[in-house]
């Protein structure tokens, strides 16, 4: 679009005297306008998280890290629309009132529930894995509608967390399921848990749970498991996979081993495969 702009603007100029290079230029100028009119229309509004009560018609006042990434990531202005959700199903229409350099206060509009859900309940118990592959995965489950992140170290975790690493991680990786809300569109954040290892995660499934753990070398494909009719708990190893001892164990209490294709993938591409294919098998793709 820029390019064209500038062609429709240096037109003329190079088809000086030239009646029907004028004429290019105007019709080129006139497509220009009722494109960019259209693109204004639908133009998707930024969408900020307010993690507080949000009161419809009101006014509500942003923390420093949204403030600072309306006015110097977002590069919005006083007066320029946007979308504020409050992490538990309601949006609201909202316009900034005053951009200073460490508050933005927002005049709100009136509330509404918008169900972007998807119709699985998924936990998603991932064990751990390294720097931006994690940061990854949680980004692509959020994104593909999981309900909850389960952080786990097991055996072959090449990542050791001591309490206060792992109390920062926790925090890091929810702060990524809440951007990946704002940049999809769901309302609702789901939680990422406190890390625990594997031994102490595992215990007897809740009535009606589908328990999945993924193994290449398992005899049946994902898409032949039976239609799971209550919740989900999809279990991925990290980057070395889970030990045989860690996999019997999970077996023995209710999962249900299956394999992604004969290729052996990536522990952030196995996650985000499975997750995709559970939506398609019998969520909402």
């Amino acid at each position: 679009m820029r390019k064209t702009r500038i062609l429709a603007r240096a037109a003329p100029g190079h088809f000086r005297g030239s009646a029907a290079g004028r004429a290019i230029a105007r019709r080129v100028h006139r497509r220009c306008v009722i494109i960019d009119a259209v693109n204004v229309h639908t133009k998707r509004l930024p969408r900020v998280y307010f993690p507080g009560e949000v009161a419809a018609h009101g006014v509500c006042e942003l923390p420093p890290k949204q403030s600072h990434h309306i006015g110097r990531v977002l590069r919005l202005a006083t007066g320029d629309a946007l979308i504020l959700f409050d992490g538990r199903g309601n949006e609201y229409d909202a316009t900034i009132e005053r951009l200073g350099k460490a508050r933005v206060t927002l005049t709100t509009g009136d509330a509404r529930q918008v169900d972007r859900e998807s119709p699985l309940d998924v936990t998603l118990a991932q064990g751990i894995s390294t720097g931006e592959r994690m940061d990854y995965t949680v980004q692509k489950a959020v994104e593909l509608g999981v309900s909850a992140v389960q952080p786990l170290t097991t055996e072959r975790s090449v990542v050791r967390l001591d309490a206060e690493r792992a109390s920062r991680r926790v925090a890091h990786w929810q702060s990524i399921a809440v951007s990946a809300c704002e940049q999809c569109g769901r309302n609702l954040v789901p939680a990422v848990h406190a890390v625990k290892t594997l031994t102490a995660w595992l215990g007897p499934p809740a009535a009606h749970a589908c328990r999945i753990t993924l193994a290449p070398e398992a005899s049946m494909r994902l898409a032949e498991l039976p239609r799971a009719a209550g919740a989900i708990v999809l279990l991925v190893g990290p980057e070395g996979g889970l030990s045989p001892r860690e996999r019997a164990d999970a077996v023995a209490m209710g999962f249900v081993a299956a394999r992604l294709g004969p290729r052996v993938l990536r522990t952030e591409t196995a996650a985000v495969a499975a997750l995709a294919a559970l939506q398609t098998l019998w969520g909402d793709f």
